[in-house]
């Protein structure tokens, strides 16, 4: 048996006739009511022609138009997987006028089925799946009669997910997905729905790359996979992120015959249960690298002053009084706020 897998697009070709078969329709419809006419005209006892070309074009007019039913009209960037008795005889792509077999049908199993993106968002039914990202299916007769199929790029919007981060930490992100169908064929008998089976594989990927990294840059964490310990975060590397979620999705429609074109991250953020938390942690650490800077320079300008006392002489200090000296400059410069000056008359010591 041939597994579904082996089945690649094949591409009709020499099908863009379908306005030469409506001439010819046309035609043959005024050569019926003229052949009705004239054998309403000449009809005769001993003359049997006309009575077979009345019966002829009534024939036709009444069947005639079954291959009307071949006829096919594709947009840019639109497709048709044909079927004949349940087997796959090709696709339809390309702008035109087509004609194929009149018993050939179209198929396409997620012809009714929406989801949060561009291309669907607009459609009836479809405003649930915008807000949740998730897929939605109309059972509308005229959608489900069209079973042509999008090559456009799409932009799949999934919805927020909690997911925890390498520390174990929930935070929330969104991702958007571009993405096109390549291989109409796979797209159509490899998966049961193709968007179902795309926006499931998003949702997926997201988890298991978000999984690997810390929200924020954190020490001894490993995101490579290279056994050392790195800088990678979800914050700082969303680059790197986003190009491995395209690659995490990539790896998994591509028997599906979909093509991710990019992935974006839309939407990051801790869970609500501990932003607070974390925004006390990192004002925290805000405050601490801000005093280790003023610190730094305290001590340096201390010393500046200490180190241009000596080199002219202007006062000689003890120890005891150079600590004392280094007190005063420190709480000076290191406090929150101004010095009140105290003037000594008196003499140092």
């Amino acid at each position: 048996m041939k597994d579904n897998k082996n089945i690649s697009e094949k591409i009709l070709k020499g099908r863009k006739i379908g306005g030469l078969v409506l001439f010819l329709y046309i035609v043959l419809v005024c050569a019926s009511i003229a052949g009705i006419i004239y054998s309403g005209i000449n009809a005769k006892d001993d003359n049997p022609d006309p009575l077979w070309m009345f019966v002829i074009s009534i024939v036709f007019l009444c069947v005639g138009w079954f291959p009307l039913c071949g006829l096919k009209v594709l947009k840019p960037n639109e497709a048709l997987v044909l079927t004949l008795f349940g087997k796959y005889i090709g696709t339809l792509k390309g702008d035109g006028f087509f004609f194929v077999n009149p018993f050939c049908t179209a198929f396409n199993p997620a012809a009714g089925t929406h989801l949060g993106q561009s291309g669907d968002v607009s459609q009836k039914g479809s405003v649930i799946a915008a807000a949740t990202g998730t897929a939605t299916v109309t059972t509308n007769a005229a959608e489900l009669a069209s079973r042509k199929i999008s090559l456009k790029v799409m932009t799949l919007s999934n919805s927020k997910q909690k997911v925890n981060d390498v520390l174990g930490n929930p935070v929330e992100i969104a991702v958007a997905v571009m993405w096109k169908v390549s291989d109409t064929a796979k797209a159509v008998f490899n998966v049961d729905n193709f968007k179902e089976y795309l926006s499931l594989q998003c949702d997926t990927a997201v988890r298991n790359v978000v999984k690997i990294y810390p929200y924020d840059v954190t020490d001894n964490v490993d995101t490579t996979g290279d056994g050392e310990a790195d800088d990678g975060s979800l914050r700082g590397s969303t680059e790197v992120v986003a190009n491995r979620i395209k690659d995490e999705i990539q790896s998994k429609v591509t028997d599906a015959g979909l093509e991710i074109v990019d992935a974006r991250i839309t939407y990051l953020a801790y869970a609500p249960e501990i932003a607070a938390a974390m925004l006390q942690r990192q004002q925290a650490s805000a405050i601490v690298d801000a005093r280790k800077l003023i610190v730094d320079g305290a001590v340096g300008m201390v010393e500046m002053a200490l180190e241009r006392l000596s080199e002219k002489n202007t006062v000689e200090l003890d120890e005891e009084r150079k600590a004392a000296m280094v007190s005063n400059l420190l709480v000076v410069l290191c406090g929150n706020k101004e010095a009140q000056p105290v003037v000594n008359s008196g003499s140092l010591y």
